[in-house]
């Protein structure tokens, strides 16, 4: 993990470079698809949605969330992916709700640069080195 400065922008520009963004979701996709039939199962996803830690920290702090609903969220999770609804989702659908969800982040974070812990293989780290990578010397 490592603390980052990014805003909107650092966010907005790696989705919109296709070449960068089509490599991160490929590269994730396949480390995801354990199987290697190019879907995705709810079971290949949960470890990927957990990392999420959508109901298990509260500012930072952890806590013990009903198993139940955190059930239900990750169930909700994967089917925004599920496109089609067919139980599965496909690279294509990956890469556009991924892309849905990171404008939208994008969208709520703003213009003002912000502080963040980000995981090193993480969407937003990504978009953090790509944007280093374009900064002058």
């Amino acid at each position: 993990m490592s603390v980052e400065v990014l805003d909107s922008a650092t966010i907005v520009s790696f989705v919109e470079d296709e070449e960068a963004f089509d490599a991160f979701i490929g590269d994730r996709f396949s480390c995801l698809d354990v199987d290697r039939d190019g879907r995705l199962s709810y079971a290949e996803m949960l470890h990927d949605l957990r990392g999420l830690r959508v109901l298990e920290t509260h500012f930072g702090v952890d806590k013990k969330p009903d198993p139940d609903e955190l059930a239900r969220v990750y169930s909700s999770l994967f089917v925004q992916f599920d496109h089609d609804a067919n139980g599965s989702v496909d690279l294509e659908e990956f890469k556009a709700e991924t892309r849905r969800m990171m404008l939208a982040m994008a969208d709520d974070l703003g213009f003002l640069p912000v502080q963040m812990v980000l995981e090193e293989d993480s969407f937003l780290k990504k978009a953090v080195e790509r944007e280093l990578t374009k900064v002058p010397a």
